[in-house]
């Protein structure tokens, strides 16, 4: 059926809602986005939803610099619906500024439950979701109109089970406070307090500044390693898991803790998938100086970051790539989803207990039978040292134990960016080289290692020479190039090219020392190849390009980084951030003979087997 605007249709079920209709609604979205009032998150949401007499409500955010007082899309679009006359919404939509499909916060998925039909559809990122999917254990109309004095609520029978299902009006077992004090204090926290607090705070009983607080005490008191454990057990628990056990082929994935100019994942996917391996590879975006892959992919003309569970089993399946770089859908540890947005702007990302419950909660949701880490060091990773980022890995490799999950780890160097390119397209490009069996020797070698790893830990192990051969001859191109077409994108498209350049050449003779990574990669962000916070734009062409590493010896005036951007005002910011992080010695002085040592090495310094755990 197509829905009129206005005109009643009757009662409506979600059933009844096709094709059109939902093209109907994100239309009206992004219509209603285009309205938004956002000056100050630059982050503009628009709302639709189809009511079950048939009209069609929006709204959008509106702003304000009290933060606290904004007023949210789904808020907006609510008021709207009791506005004109009430009714039950059947069918949602929510876009972000670039029109993508986006999730609704716990917030505002509690306003929407009270208005929304038994069996209301939301199109969330991953796909289409009912409301007892987006919001368990929601607190309803029912419970509101039963709590009143003498009330006695009755129970909504689709509520339930997961967590620890307290909802609003009901008391809670833990004051947020106490658990804060209690960490503040260096005390451990219990099995139960930990599974209260991650399930309260997802569900919006625990505000944002108290788990702000919360995780803060942690970032300065710690956790022992079983209360890591248990604070990565509930944020599982807060979602759903995927299960691949029906695949017909084992599954293996890799996780970064990121750098600058890491562009592994694209070459590593399928090039593990060309030997049968099925490799479920949910990404993030960047923030900061870190690159993230999806960034990287979309500027990829058509490709599209956002599958369907459907869709992700199409591609892992017998008949497909067998190889799927992709985000995560909401359902998967949504508790992490609010804690890393919230981490970032609170300055408790470089955690350890933090950090490796973050990613091993969404990777063990993931469900793939065996997990290598890459766990950079060095001046452009969040672990600076290698004492800490040896912690960070054995804790990591010690969860995923814990949870049945083959779990290995390399430690690696991010002292100098990978590669020779810092940027969206840049990187592509750069990866594509690789695929073709090409690149620089520093991410061949780092792919030909992660792979390896992989492959064994999924019980398939694979040579060096092997993988190199899969490379050069282009078994692993063709993985890449069907990957990319079913996920919307052209493999043959021109990729984006900034339209200005700045170069920085060598000032003296001699060897290349130091290629600071972190000043790279802000100077990459401060290009436009990366954003300040989530939500922003990014271009696909900016970023830095290399044309020596630690090592080489270079002449004077001879190019050294070439500078993108579609935006010229931007290079005077991005050079101060390369102040200092160009070095050049003599030929035969130590520091040179050090650079060329360190480039002989290579990238990979430590490895952490099964069985490393902490």
């Amino acid at each position: 059926m197509t829905v009129p605007a206005t005109a009643p249709t009757g009662a409506l079920t979600p059933s009844d809602v096709d094709g059109a209709a939902w093209a109907r609604l994100r239309s009206l979205a992004v219509e209603a986005m285009g309205r938004a009032y956002a000056p100050y998150s630059r982050f503009r949401v628009g709302a639709a939803g189809l009511v079950d007499d048939g009209r069609l409500v929006s709204g959008c955010n509106v702003e304000n610099a009290g933060y606290g007082v904004t007023l949210c899309a789904e808020c907006g679009l609510v008021s709207e619906l009791v506005r004109t006359g009430g009714g039950r919404l059947v069918a949602f939509a929510c876009v972000d500024g670039r029109g993508r499909p986006c999730a609704p916060c716990g917030r505002c998925r509690q306003v929407l439950a009270e208005h929304a039909h038994p069996r209301m559809l939301l199109a969330m990122p991953g796909g289409l979701m009912t409301i007892d999917q987006v919001l368990p254990g929601r607190f309803t109309r029912a419970d509101l109109e039963g709590s009143g004095a003498g009330g006695g609520g009755r129970a909504d029978p689709a509520a339930g089970a997961q967590g620890t299902g307290a909802r609003a009006g009901a008391v809670e077992p833990f004051d947020a406070v106490d658990v804060i004090a209690a960490k503040r204090e260096r005390r451990r926290l219990s099995d139960a307090q930990i599974d209260w607090v991650v399930d309260a705070y997802t569900r919006g009983a625990v505000a944002e500044e108290q788990m702000s607080a919360l995780a803060m005490a942690i970032c300065m008191g710690g956790m022992d390693r079983a209360e890591i454990a248990r604070w990565t057990d509930a944020m599982i628990r807060s979602g759903e898991r995927m299960d691949l056990s029906g695949l017909g082929r084992p599954t293996a994935d890799k996780h970064s803790t990121g750098g600058v100019g890491d562009k592994i994942t694209l070459p590593l996917a399928p090039l593990v998938a060309a030997f049968g391996v099925g490799v479920p590879q949910l990404s993030g975006r960047g923030l900061g100086h870190t690159g993230g892959t999806l960034d990287k992919l979309e500027s990829i003309p058509g490709w599209r970051a956002d599958l369907t569970g459907g869709q992700i089993m199409s591609m892992l399946g017998p008949h497909g790539p067998g190889a799927v770089i992709c985000a995560a859908g909401p359902g998967l540890a949504p508790a992490d989803r609010r804690l890393y947005a919230l981490r970032d702007t609170t300055g408790t990302v470089p955690c350890i207990p933090l950090i490796a419950s973050s990613i091993m909660s969404k990777k063990i949701a993931e469900g793939a039978g065996a997990l290598v880490l890459d766990v950079k060091v060095g001046s452009g990773a969040f672990m600076k040292d290698l004492d800490g980022a040896r912690e960070l890995a054995r804790t990591m490799v010690a969860l995923g134990a814990d949870a049945g999950v083959a779990v290995r780890a390399l430690l690696t160097d991010m002292s100098t960016p990978l590669g020779l390119t810092a940027g969206n397209a840049l990187e592509v490009r750069e990866a594509v080289e690789v695929l073709s069996g090409a690149g620089p020797d520093d991410v061949v070698g780092l792919t030909l290692a992660l792979a390896a790893e992989m492959l064994d830990a999924a019980g398939r192990p694979v040579g060096p020479d092997e993988l190199r051969a899969a490379l050069a001859d282009g078994r692993a191109m063709d993985v890449w190039r069907e990957m990319i077409r079913r996920q919307g994108g052209d493999p043959d498209a021109p990729l984006p090219v900034a339209p200005e350049t700045d170069t920085l050449t060598a000032p003296a003779d001699g060897v290349l020392v130091t290629l600071d990574a972190l000043a790279v990669g802000v100077a990459a962000w401060r290009l436009g190849a990366g954003r300040a916070r989530r939500g922003d734009p990014v271009q696909a062409g900016a970023g830095v390009e290399m044309h020596a590493k630690p090592g080489d010896a270079v002449r004077a005036g001879q190019p050294l980084l070439t500078l993108h951007t579609a935006d010229p005002e931007r290079f005077a910011r991005a050079r101060r951030a390369l102040d200092g992080a160009v070095v050049v010695a003599g030929p035969d002085s130590p520091e040179a003979a050090r650079a060329r040592e360190r480039a002989g090495a290579g990238v990979v310094l430590e490895r952490l087997a099964p069985g490393a755990g902490a």
